[in-house]
């Protein structure tokens, strides 16, 4: 396999983190800034980046948006509408502003009023309630509402094949969250003075942060090889290279996120220091399809 980016990947990426950086919340309070959020929406909709699988891209090009976004903590659906996409490629479906529902709430439901549901190979679809968010502040959820109506089916390949794709989503979630909470840990510790000097010129917070970049840099290699094997290996490799990457970079996104929390020190701890909106993010991800140890055959420590 080949890891390096080809232009055109590494030009979405580049578009991606631009977009998320410019139009992005930069604090707490900007989260729920309606007139920001609509211009979000509005740009994320017009780029196609919804509908990535269907117009033909591969599990790299989903992952590298996803974790953009989430560094970003781009606050509008991005995942869901993509993971729906990509099982509605394979039925027909109705129209309408569309995201995914697991175990019967859909996620990324921001602005969405219809969500698919796979069930043992059947792809359903139904209409939602309102959106709400709850433990993470950068995406809504809403239950769905009434009769589900089987529009679909996919064979056991497609359906593993979907699944390693959700996995690697959500694990690029993860890594984006790690890398924006790192950024955030290492902004701080440039500015803030403590006995006369910056506290990231003590070695106590500066290995903390060498530890922590060193853990986002293993999440990278690790979900960079699940997202390759999402087209390119067979799909039960697939899903068990994507149950790899996601228990990795679970378990390093959380450390990452806590330890921006705690580089902040006692600010770190209030509503406003975005640290917390990263370990909130973190935290949602790795329980959208959660991997347990058990299910992979080797031991991971």
């Amino acid at each position: 396999m080949d890891v390096r980016l080809t232009s055109e990947q590494r030009q979405l990426r580049d578009a991606a983190a631009k977009l998320a950086d410019d139009q992005g919340p930069d604090s707490v309070s900007e989260l729920g800034e309606p007139d920001r959020i609509a211009r979000l929406d509005k740009t994320v909709e017009s780029t196609g980046w919804r509908s990535l699988r269907s117009d033909g891209a591969s599990g790299v090009e989903v992952a590298l948006v996803a974790e953009e976004f989430a560094r970003g903590l781009v606050d509008v659906a991005y995942l869901g509408p993509v993971l729906a996409d990509d099982l509605r490629g394979h039925p027909s479906g109705g129209e309408g502003r569309w995201t995914l529902a697991v175990g019967g709430r859909a996620i990324d439901a921001a602005g969405c009023d219809r969500a698919v549901v796979l069930d043992d190979g059947q792809v359903l679809a139904g209409r939602l309630e309102t959106a709400v968010t709850r433990a993470d502040p950068t995406r809504a959820v809403a239950e769905l509402a009434g009769r589900l109506e089987h529009i679909g089916e996919l064979s056991h390949e497609q359906s593993r094949q979907w699944f390693a794709l959700a996995l690697v989503g959500t694990t690029a979630d993860l890594l984006g969250a790690a890398r924006g909470a790192q950024a955030l840990a290492v902004d701080y510790a440039k500015v803030r003075e403590q006995y006369g000097k910056t506290i990231g010129s003590y070695q106590a917070v500066a290995h903390l942060l060498a530890e922590a970049q060193a853990l986002i840099e293993g999440s990278i290699s690790v979900l960079r090889y699940a997202a390759w094997g999402v087209d390119e290996l067979e799909p039960e490799q697939a899903v068990r290279a994507a149950r790899i990457a996601k228990i990795y970079c679970a378990r390093a996104a959380r450390t990452v996120c806590e330890t921006a929390i705690q580089v902040h020190g006692g600010i770190g701890n209030t509503w406003e220091c975005l640290a917390h909106v990263y370990l909130r993010r973190a935290l949602v991800s790795t329980e959208l399809f959660p991997v347990r140890l058990e299910e992979i055959d080797c031991g991971l420590s």
